[in-house]
């Protein structure tokens, strides 16, 4: 980073490098991507979804590309946050990495749970997944209901002293009511947008190309609806916002800061160059000298809508 340019962002108490990051299950547990980049050059990981017991996840096929994006019904396959703690956090660590663990569960008793299992670690914050949009049971169903969404961050944040993001489904009628929920509840940040549900046929079989029947979208195909989620958001609350959903490019970057997220996560692209976050990271820095913004910071929300 250029020393007279500020990168630095505040995500509730976290402070992190710069506002890349990345999302949670496209990037698994950071080894992968180390042949390709340096990791401790990332503002944060979220690292892959972990649920309280390995899980082995939804069968195949559970991914599918689509017209400018792709599908997923992963189904949160991981090892269980206990390996995690053991195998991968310690991993992560050496390198230098602000380590964000997503954690997805099926009931609240789950969710406080795996808090006071991370709790007690070197991990920086914890991202709770409750809109994930492929698995049958939990997450899809405490996302969507915005009393839910308050208790269920109201008794998480009971759980934990680390700073605490709630993951937001875009699967919904009015996103600006479930952020509101989450921010009474308690939650440090917000991080939108999830993926939106889709399905994808196969017209010679006649049936659907994903075993799960429907999964998650997501690329630049939902950009634009995430762009306008963050905005809504960022309208009625007060707490920072990590906004996603089809970042592929710089430009890609500071719409979503301009929207009103403080700083941003790279999930689809990563799959297409395993370099694109440090190769914005070098693009971000030189928009900000030839614009002459000294700190990131100074643009975001600064959108002038009409």
């Amino acid at each position: 980073m250029t020393k007279s340019l500020n990168t630095t962002v505040d995500i509730g108490g976290l402070r992190i490098n710069n506002p890349i990051t990345v999302a949670s299950g496209t990037f698994g547990f950071g080894r992968e991507y180390e042949n390709f980049i340096d990791i401790s050059k990332l503002g944060g990981i979220m690292a892959k979804g972990l649920t309280l017991k390995p899980r082995e996840g939804n069968p195949t096929p559970r991914i599918a590309e689509t017209s400018s994006g792709m599908l997923n019904s992963v189904g949160l396959e991981n090892p269980g946050v206990e390996y995690f703690v053991k195998n991968e956090l310690p991993y992560l660590k050496s390198k230098g990495v602000t380590v964000i663990a997503n954690i997805s569960g099926n009931t609240v008793e789950e969710y406080c749970e795996m808090c006071n299992i991370l709790d007690n670690t070197k991990t920086d914050a914890i991202e709770m997944n409750i809109s994930c949009p492929n698995v049958k049971q939990g997450g899809v169903a405490f996302g969507t209901d915005k009393d839910i969404v308050y208790n269920i961050t109201k008794e998480v944040r009971k759980s934990t002293n680390k700073p605490l993001i709630v993951k937001l489904s875009p699967n919904v009628t009015d996103i600006r009511e479930i952020a509101k929920s989450a921010q009474k509840g308690g939650a440090d940040g917000l991080s939108l947008i999830n993926t939106l549900l889709g399905m994808a046929v196969n017209i010679k079989s006649r049936r659907p190309i994903l075993r799960n029947n429907v999964g998650g979208l997501s690329g630049p195909a939902i950009k634009p609806v995430a762009l306008r989620m963050v905005w809504q958001v960022s309208q009625v609350v007060d707490i920072p916002i990590i906004g996603m959903g089809g970042i592929s490019t710089v430009e890609d970057i500071i719409e979503f800061l301009l929207v009103g997220a403080s700083a941003i996560s790279i999930g689809t692209a990563n799959f297409i160059n395993p370099r694109v976050t440090t190769d914005l990271l070098k693009e971000l820095e030189k928009y900000m000298i030839e614009n002459e913004i000294k700190d990131i910071n100074d643009i975001v929300g600064k959108i002038k809508p009409y």
